[in-house]
């Protein structure tokens, strides 16, 4: 099984400048980008630099994931990205603006045919949606969990675009924090991402030279339950690497309390320090271990 990615960062597609550098980047995926990032007239350039840039690095000699925004449906570009990038088996397709589980749907009804078309196996391209981007999205998060989406790796959210959509002159409010808007459409995120058993993925975080306040909030994010982060600047890749991992006390924890555990077989609870621990402890001790062995720690 793959290990759940931390970093996502976005490279725009129609810089060779910035494609030639992803290799260092560290992230444990980059998404080239066909969409925001790319102004109309330089599309088609786009998509040229980014077929070649996946065809110069066939899957199993590539330093991280390769994946693509696309454009959306709405836009009437999506067939001409996944055209000119599909030869190439780019590792997954960030889907923007889905406005529920059907478009994902439909995503991967094109990604059957073009896998086939292509040689690539079957089902394994996956698709990452950014699905609070237009007003009617948030309605239909808590549809994901029962669609039955083979290619879903996360669920992702986004502020800008709905921002935009809701004629909003701003995202945040009077201290500086998400409006309540944004507050909510993100936790319905987080809850369709678990309860559809995938990676609940955070948004952007504007300021990339606030170092500190990066990790202060991609720890946060991690204690709510996110395992992940988009990252649009690549001095943001190493912060957000960190802080989705466990610390060393949690770490430390985690042993302890599988080993409590271990120590009194068929127990329902335990002692630990003082206090008791029962099987929920046990299985967020699991995945804390998990989480580490994927990443070396």
């Amino acid at each position: 099984m793959r290990p759940p990615l931390r970093s996502f960062l976005f490279i725009p597609g129609d810089s060779e400048k910035k494609l030639a550098k992803v290799a260092g980047c560290g992230a444990d995926a980059v998404i080239l980008d066909l969409e925001d990032a790319v102004l109309p007239e330089n599309k088609p350039r786009a998509r040229a630099l980014v077929s070649a840039f996946l065809a110069a690095a066939p899957r199993g000699a590539r330093p991280t994931r390769y994946w693509v925004r696309v454009n959306p449906f709405d836009t009437g570009l999506m067939l001409q990205d996944l055209a000119a990038v599909m030869p190439g088996g780019p590792d997954g397709i960030m889907q923007p603006k889905t406005n529920g589980p059907e478009d994902v749907r439909r995503l991967s009804h094109y990604l059957d045919a073009l896998e086939a078309a292509h040689g690539i196996e079957a089902g394994s391209i996956q698709i990452l949606p950014v699905a609070t981007e237009t007003a009617v999205a948030p309605f239909t998060l808590g549809r994901f969990a029962d669609a039955g989406l083979e290619r879903l790796a996360g669920i992702t959210w986004g502020a800008e675009d709905l921002s935009t959509a809701l004629g909003a002159s701003t995202n945040l409010d009077a201290n500086g924090e998400w409006a309540f808007t944004y507050k909510m459409v993100r936790s319905l995120c987080l809850l369709a991402a678990h309860a559809s058993g995938v990676q609940a993925i955070d948004t952007l975080y504007v300021d990339f030279r606030d170092d500190a306040g990066l990790r202060a909030s991609c720890r946060a994010a991690r204690a709510e339950g996110f395992s992940g982060r988009v990252a649009i600047h690549p001095a943001q890749v190493a912060g957000i690497n960190d802080s989705f991992m466990p610390s060393a006390e949690e770490i430390d924890h985690a042993r302890r309390v599988l080993a409590a555990f271990a120590a009194s077989p068929g127990a329902g609870a335990v002692g630990l320090d003082g206090k008791m621990v029962d099987i929920p402890h046990l299985r967020q001790a699991e995945r804390v271990l998990a989480q580490a062995e994927a990443f070396g720690g």
